[in-house]
């Protein structure tokens, strides 16, 4: 409305400088216009380049929290997803996630290789009273497909289609970055980016690091647990969706400290297997990603956060 508002009272000035001097009126006329496009360019560039990491769907009935992941569980199969796994954070009594697989995601995963494994759940958050919200794909993939995003976008959005029809699409939220940093991602100096500080452990082979992180997650190890799991063998690449149990350090006491739980949809954890060599994205990463929009005060109580992942995915890859 102010912008509209604006330009009648603009284009009123033009019409008055022009009678009064056509020569002077024209030239001011121009002057005026650059000026109202740049202030409109200013206005618009926050808008129209800022991503959030999740889309609000439409609600579900709301109930206890198993009936409300039933329900979403039964939405996405409805519009052909595969539903791979679906966790209560211990902790976080009211939320619960569902994951599921995307075949063009999963084919785009294997033409591109390597780390992008990482990618391949989908996640989706409910709450009790009904809330259901999952990540954002334009904003996740930017991060994940980094260089590769560009000749990749299209099955992408083509997901983020399919989501929407599926569950709806609301407003973004969970913080803003810009879509062009979300390729070299980092929350500030000196944290990590996608590639910094994640290696937990090299194998003799690809099916002996798989063989480790199954077998570890199946017993507990580390008070963590299987939530999910792609393998693509032909590729050596895996990935494992892990809930963190412990009482002291697992998913629902960090994510808690930091008031986090509207971000339901950040969990679970990875970690991932590319070649012989076992890895997680480092948490200063991870949850910076996750929940963009905290401030240092938010990250500052969760401090260990970061080296008590990094140690349960180590006992979960094997190493400890």
């Amino acid at each position: 409305m102010w912008l509209a508002f604006l330009c009648v009272r603009i284009k009123v000035s033009f019409y008055a400088v022009f009678y009064f001097n056509n020569w002077r009126g024209f030239i001011m006329i121009r002057n005026i216009k650059k000026i109202l496009v740049m202030v409109a360019m200013m206005a618009w560039v926050p808008f129209a380049f800022a991503m959030s990491p999740y889309i609000k769907g439409n609600s579900l009935a709301a109930g206890d929290i198993n009936s409300v992941m039933s329900q979403a569980e039964t939405k996405l199969k409805a519009a052909g997803f595969n539903v791979i796994g679906a966790y209560q954070p211990k902790g976080i009594s009211d939320s619960g996630v569902v994951v599921v697989t995307d075949k063009a995601i999963l084919d785009t995963i294997a033409k591109i290789g390597g780390d992008v494994i990482v990618g391949a759940g989908i996640r989706v958050g409910v709450k009790s009273d009904g809330t259901l919200s999952y990540m954002n794909p334009e904003y996740w993939y930017r991060a994940y497909f980094r260089k590769n995003y560009d000749a990749n976008q299209a099955p992408v959005k083509a997901l983020q289609a399919h989501l929407k029809e599926a569950l709806g699409a609301g407003e973004q939220f969970g913080g803003e970055v810009d879509q062009a940093s979300l390729a070299k991602y980092h929350y500030m100096f000196g944290m990590e980016y996608f590639d910094d500080n994640r290696d937990l452990v090299a194998h003799e082979s690809f099916e002996k690091a798989v063989e480790t992180i199954r077998t570890n997650l199946a017993k507990g190890a580390g008070n963590a647990t299987k939530v999910y799991e792609v393998i693509m063998p032909e590729k050596k690449i895996a990935v494992f969706g892990v809930a963190m149990n412990d009482q002291k350090t697992g998913d629902g006491v960090w994510v808690n400290k930091i008031e986090g739980s509207d971000n339901i949809a950040a969990l679970p954890y990875e970690v991932f297997v590319v070649g012989n060599q076992t890895q997680a994205l480092y948490a200063r990463y991870r949850i910076a990603l996750g929940w963009s929009s905290l401030k240092m005060t938010s990250f500052g109580k969760i401090m260990a956060t970061p080296g008590n992942i990094k140690s349960t995915l180590k006992t979960v890859a094997g190493i400890e």
